[in-house]
């Protein structure tokens, strides 16, 4: 079995919550009762979107190990106007803390038709512009989008995973999922 599931703003991309007391974070569990299925892959609890669950072992892996190369698309509202030489290095790769990125596709992007609002939203500054970049990445370092784009002096005020290799988020609302094909 294969379910995508988009993932909203502020839930964690696991069953349960082992981290902080008092108040219990949302969980996959809060939106997915099915039993036997793991996600393939990871989302940071402060990014949107498209999560992979499966059964299947060796499916989970070919998705989320990055020694296949699964190509994951996101779309990035970031903070100010990337000039064409920000969005060249971004493309070249980047030097981060724990090493050089790959190569990426970047490019710039209108605002996404029938976006979903974010709970809570978005902080909007009247004096700083904000655009949206679609990104394309062949590995998965730890917060990478969001780390690349301050790198080039653009940090991220949203970001949401559209694609996974040959699967997309397409019309799924936030906290649904659907059974896809393998």
């Amino acid at each position: 079995m294969l379910i995508a599931f988009n993932k909203p703003f502020g839930v964690l991309s696991q069953f349960t919550d082992k981290g902080t007391e008092g108040s219990p974070r949302l969980t996959l569990s809060d939106f997915i009762d099915l039993p036997g299925v793991y996600p393939a892959g990871r989302l940071d609890r402060d990014s949107e979107g498209l999560l992979l669950l499966t059964d299947d072992g060796r499916l989970q892996s070919r998705i989320a190990d990055p020694r296949h190369k699964t190509e994951k698309t996101y779309l990035a509202q970031v903070e100010g106007l990337p000039e064409p030489d920000a969005l060249g290095a971004f493309r070249r790769g980047l030097d981060l803390k724990d090493g050089r990125t790959r190569p990426a596709k970047v490019r710039q992007v209108d605002t996404p038709e029938d976006l979903w609002e974010r709970d809570p939203p978005v902080r909007y500054r009247k004096t700083v512009p904000d655009c949206w970049l679609e990104v394309g990445l062949r590995e998965g370092k730890n917060r990478q989008v969001r780390r690349m784009t301050a790198a080039i002096g653009h940090p991220t005020l949203r970001l949401i995973r559209i694609r996974i290799g040959d699967w997309s988020l397409g019309d799924l609302a936030p906290g649904t999922w659907r059974e896809v094909s393998r």
